[in-house]
């Protein structure tokens, strides 16, 4: 057996997911909310045993929520990242109710990597602000595409209301006040989290890989929730509107 086979095998995935959870939740402390309300909605509409595509799924954060919450669920994730869907696949390997695809969702040929032609709930969270509005327009209609009739798309992710500019530079300041005093206390975050993977011994290499791809950070943009319900309803959505919100966040439901 080679060192990169024994070291796959020992390592403490559940670990790395963790990990990850409280390195997101030093951005986003409410993140836990936004994932029962994403459920709850799910379960509103297609029930408990929905067939689930988890978009640009990082390290599998929904379909590990979906799968505890709802035992009879499926999750086909999908991603580019090859550190983040390492962490993915070694969380859920020997689950046969998790998948993950490797896919470019800026391919426009994305879609023939699925394994189904269709879903009954297709999910994201803080991953599509790293497209910028065209782009992510196109993939809203792509996802149209992707959901059954009855069946939703939702999106949690930073969604910045340009109309108010105070109230936004009053939740930014409070926000980083409390991120600074977290750090101070030794909270990781996103950088930090990042060295920690490139020194793994086993993520060293897809880290790497993962940093050829993007780059530290990609430049996308953070439209309104009501252009990205707009946008769901261009995209072939019957109805979409903000289903959850924080002061900076928002979660918008599409319903085919």
């Amino acid at each position: 057996m080679s060192e990169t086979v024994a070291n796959t095998r020992t390592t403490d995935w559940r670990a790395w997911q963790e990990s990850w959870d409280r390195q997101q939740e030093y951005f986003m402390p409410d993140r836990e909310e936004r994932f029962r309300v994403m459920l709850d909605m799910v379960e509103a509409f297609v029930g408990s045993a929905p067939r689930v595509l988890d978009l640009a799924c990082g390290t599998g954060t929904i379909t590990d929520r979906l799968l505890s919450r709802f035992p009879g669920a499926t999750s086909v994730g999908v991603d580019l990242d090859p550190a983040l869907l390492a962490i993915a696949r070694g969380t859920f390997e020997g689950d046969g109710r998790a998948a993950f695809v490797t896919a470019d969702l800026k391919d426009p040929q994305w879609t023939e990597a699925l394994p189904h032609d269709s879903y009954d709930a297709v999910l994201t969270a803080t991953a599509l602000h790293w497209l910028h509005s065209e782009p992510l327009g196109t993939l809203y209609g792509q996802v149209a595409g992707l959901v059954r009739d009855g069946g939703v798309f939702m999106n949690a992710d930073h969604m910045i209301d340009q109309t108010t500019p105070r109230i936004n530079a009053a939740d930014r300041a409070l926000r980083h006040a409390r991120m600074d005093s977290a750090k101070a206390a030794g909270a990781v975050d996103w950088a930090a989290w990042w060295e920690l993977a490139a020194a793994d011994p086993v993520l060293a290499g897809p880290t790497a890989e993962r940093f050829e791809i993007y780059g530290e950070h990609a430049d996308g943009d953070t439209p309104s929730a009501a252009w990205h319900a707009e946008a769901l309803r261009a995209g072939g959505f019957g109805e979409a509107r903000v289903v959850w919100a924080s002061p900076s966040d928002a979660m918008v439901l599409g319903v085919k």
